[in-house]
C-alpha cells in the first residue's frame, strides 16, 4: 500500500475564497434590497431587514480597482431590524514592479425608531493579499445607526450635507493616497457624518432614551497597513 500524504493548505489562498464566497453571497442578498430609503415609513411597527456591500478585485489586468457605496436606509417604527454591511478588498497576482490597488468602501446609514427594538446589526471589513507583492488592499466599513424613540425625516439641509459627504468619499476612494493616508481621512469623513446625524437629531427634538448616544457608529477598516 502507497500512502499518499496531503498537500499543504494556503492559509491565505482558504481565506480569499471564504472572502469571495461571502462576497457573492452578499451581492445575491442585496440585490433584493433597495438601494436607498429617503423617507421614514409610517406603516405599523414591522420587522426591516438592509444588506450593503462592496467588493474589489484587483489583478494583473485590473491592477486598480476602487468603489464605494453609500447607502441611507429610513425605517420609521419597527419591532425588530437585521442590518448588514460589509467590505471586501481582494489583490491578487501582482508584482512589485506593477502592483495592485484594491479599496472597498461602505457607508451604511439607518435610521429606527420604536421600544423596545430589536437590532441585528453586522458590519465588517476584510482584504486579502494572494500573491501580491508591494500591493495596496483596504476594506472598510462603517454603519451608522440612529436610533431614537419617535421616527425622524433627514430633511433638505441634512439631505445636502450627507451628499456632501459621498462626494468626497467617492473621491477619496479614488485618490492615490498611501493606505495610512487614505484611513486617516476617511475616519474623519466618518466623524463628521456622525456629527451631522447627531445634529438631525438634536433638530428633531428625538433624543435617545436613557441619555445614551442616538448615533451608533460601528468601524471596521482591514488591509494594509495593518490595523
Amino acid at each position: 500500500m502507497t500512502n499518499h500524504a496531503a498537500p499543504a493548505k494556503n492559509p491565505l489562498a482558504q481565506r480569499l475564497v471564504q472572502i469571495v464566497v461571502l462576497a457573492a453571497g452578499v451581492a445575491s442578498v442585496a440585490a433584493a434590497a433597495p438601494a436607498q430609503a429617503s423617507t421614514p415609513t409610517t406603516s405599523p411597527a414591522r420587522g426591516a431587514v438592509a444588506n450593503d456591500h462592496t467588493f474589489t478585485h484587483a489583478d494583473n489586468l485590473h491592477h486598480t480597482q476602487v468603489k464605494d457605496s453609500f447607502t441611507v436606509r429610513q425605517f420609521g417604527t419597527v419591532n425588530s431590524a437585521d442590518v448588514r454591511n460589509q467590505a471586501l478588498a481582494v489583490s491578487a497576482g501582482c508584482s512589485a514592479d506593477a502592483h495592485c490597488r484594491s479599496v472597498a468602501l461602505s457607508f451604511q446609514i439607518v435610521t429606527l425608531a420604536g421600544h423596545p427594538t430589536h437590532l441585528n446589526a453586522l458590519n465588517r471589513s476584510d482584504a486579502a493579499n494572494q500573491d501580491c507583492t508591494s500591493c495596496q488592499t483596504l476594506a472598510g466599513a462603517y454603519q451608522f445607526v440612529v436610533d431614537t424613540p419617535k421616527p425622524i425625516a433627514l430633511g433638505p439641509d441634512t439631505q445636502r450635507k450627507l451628499a456632501d459627504v459621498h462626494r468626497r468619499l467617492d473621491a477619496l476612494a479614488r485618490s492615490t493616497l498611501p493606505a495610512a493616508d487614505l484611513k486617516e481621512q476617511i475616519d474623519a469623513l466618518a466623524a463628521e457624518l456622525s456629527g451631522i446625524l447627531s445634529d438631525a437629531v438634536a433638530a428633531a427634538h428625538a433624543p435617545a432614551a436613557d441619555g445614551h448616544s442616538a448615533v451608533t457608529v460601528h468601524r471596521r477598516l482591514d488591509g494594509w497597513p495593518g490595523h
